[in-house]
């Protein structure tokens, strides 16, 4: 069989605390395991290589679509105004979005990691045919549940949080769509349990609502810890010092967060949105306020039958998203797409 030679361009990778560099990076691991393709970092000639896989719309990217070759996109976003990421005036926002949607109009496939997303993209124009979905994946070698207790009590110790109290976790970056201020809310009417967010500014002032965040963080309550951006190789030991994982966000795409979380088998609570009803294939516990966020909470703390039934959707929806799944479909995809463009090579 032929090995496919597979160039990845992706930017920004240096930034701490994204979910599109985590997922760049698990992908790249992913697809490097796969005996019939070749792949290569951001290569300088893209005329090499059979398939160039954009991550990220990078303007050093936009001219190295190349007609003689097959050119793939990853499409992690939609541009909104209203998402709630970055703050920046309406004409600015205009051209940001022309750019972004010209870029992934450039590619012969699209990649989306969420179905949710793939009507928008036809009705800019895409072809359905030219669309395909496949999910995210997370290593279990990097995540993974840790029993031994005395680990678990030196983690804490070292992230000073207290060893006896309940402890939930949000992570993302500090921003409104995030559900951050939701998210405080719910610590403040439950003073008895601790509520740990790992995540920083990743974008600095240009995150919406940066000024209302950093006054909290700065004086947060008691019962509510900031870790700021946390190195990746460390977020299983945050994931596994916690008792659930917390995601009150109000527009996501498919969060590599909940991903981690399957893997380390932690209950987990996240605000009913559509776009998970497409990528989660189990039962799933859902909120729609903090009143709800809240009782639920308390549930998963206090009733242990619940919380191991919470904790076996995790289970279910890690072996759906298992290394050897996810790698199948990104041989299979490859293949197929080689073939479907003879003309390109």
């Amino acid at each position: 069989m032929k090995k496919l030679k597979i160039n990845m361009y992706a930017g920004g990778l240096n930034i701490e605390g994204q979910g599109v560099g985590a997922n760049f990076f698990e992908q790249v691991d992913l697809v490097k395991k796969i005996d019939s393709l070749e792949v290569s970092i951001n290569g300088r000639n893209p005329k090499k290589y059979d398939i160039n896989h954009f991550h990220t719309v990078n303007p050093n990217f936009f001219f190295k679509f190349k007609k003689k070759k097959i050119n793939v996109c990853y499409v992690h976003f939609i541009p909104d105004p209203n998402d709630g990421s970055l703050k920046m005036p309406k004409w600015m926002f205009k051209i940001y979005s022309w750019y972004v949607l010209k870029f992934y109009k450039k590619a012969d496939e699209i990649i989306v990691v969420n179905p949710y997303y793939i009507p928008d993209l036809l009705k800019i124009g895409l072809k359905k045919e030219n669309v395909t979905y496949i999910p995210n994946y997370v290593s279990d070698k990097k995540f993974f549940p840790i029993s031994d207790k005395e680990k678990i009590d030196a983690i804490k110790d070292e992230f000073k949080v207290p060893k006896d109290k309940f402890i939930v976790l949000g992570v993302g970056q500090t921003q409104t769509r995030k559900g951050i201020l939701d998210f405080v809310e719910v610590a403040k009417k439950n003073p008895d349990i601790q509520f740990v967010w790992a995540g920083g500014f990743s974008f600095g002032k240009l995150t919406s609502g940066y000024e209302k965040i950093k006054e909290i963080m700065d004086n947060p309550p008691q019962n509510v810890k900031f870790l700021g951006i946390v190195p990746r190789k460390r977020m299983n030991e945050i994931f596994n010092m916690c008792d659930m994982l917390f995601l009150p966000s109000y527009q996501e795409l498919f969060p590599i967060t909940l991903l981690e979380s399957f893997n380390v088998e932690k209950p987990f609570l996240v605000r009913d949105l559509d776009l998970y009803k497409d990528i989660f294939l189990s039962p799933y516990l859902v909120g729609h306020d903090n009143e709800e966020f809240s009782s639920l909470i308390n549930k998963i703390k206090d009733d242990e039958e619940f919380k191991e039934e919470v904790r076996k959707y995790s289970q279910e929806l890690k072996h759906f998203y298992s290394e050897e799944h996810v790698k199948k479909i990104w041989e299979e995809y490859y293949f197929r797409i080689y073939n479907k463009y003879p003309n390109k090579h």
